[in-house]
């Protein structure tokens, strides 16, 4: 918890544009803490160490051309993703996942996948690989940015405003956010038979002898 407020301190305006920026749009973004950094940052600004009227339109505009380059960078070459071996900053399992997802829901999984690690930031690439019309990707890609980095900033600054010592209560918020963001993840693995196997194993291999 206290680092990620270090981050944000230390990052600033430029790093934490950066961070959106990546998470949105860059696969090796996906393991970055976009939903706790955002929500942070707002209680940072409710504390005046940021200005809420610069981070609200920086993080909006970062998440959007995050999921824009993600976009462009899956339009040109992100079929070549699905021919890539499995690496440390890479693995096909996190690609299939957000594919069938995004197959699922069409277009309204540009908004969605914002509030789901993992598959946000391979949404936007899968969007440009499929051929999805720019001009209707970017309607997804605003309202989703919207929803998600204008929505967990101000909720952060807002809650940050209006509950006394809030920062007693800042990281078991925050672990409720982790916790919400990766259930729907989590529920999707669990349905699927292979995903439900391969824990199993896993657990198998790991801890029983």
């Amino acid at each position: 918890m206290f680092d990620l407020i270090s981050l944000i301190k230390t990052a600033g305006y430029l790093g934490l544009f950066g961070i959106v920026f990546a998470e949105s749009g860059l696969f090796i973004g996906f393991f970055l803490p976009g939903d706790s950094l955002l929500f942070t940052a707002g209680f940072l600004a409710s504390q005046n160490f940021l200005d809420i009227k610069i981070l609200i339109p920086l993080t909006f505009f970062a998440a959007i051309l995050g999921d824009s380059f993600g976009y462009a960078f899956g339009n040109k070459i992100g079929y070549k993703l699905f021919n890539k071996k499995n690496s440390f900053l890479f693995h096909r399992d996190h690609l299939e996942r957000a594919q069938k997802f995004y197959e699922k829901n069409g277009g309204k999984a540009i908004i969605l996948a914002r509030f789901m690690p993992i598959v946000r930031t391979f949404a936007p690439i899968l969007a440009g690989v499929g051929k999805m019309k720019y001009s209707t990707f970017l309607f997804y890609n605003v309202i989703g940015g919207f929803l998600w980095a204008v929505g967990l900033t101000s909720m952060g600054y807002f809650l940050g405003n209006v509950i006394p010592n809030i920062d007693k209560y800042l990281l078991p918020i925050i672990g409720l956010i982790i916790f919400l963001s990766i259930l729907p993840s989590a529920i999707h693995i669990l349905k699927n038979k292979s995903d439900r196997e391969k824990i199993a194993r896993f657990i198998k291999s790991k801890f029983v002898k």
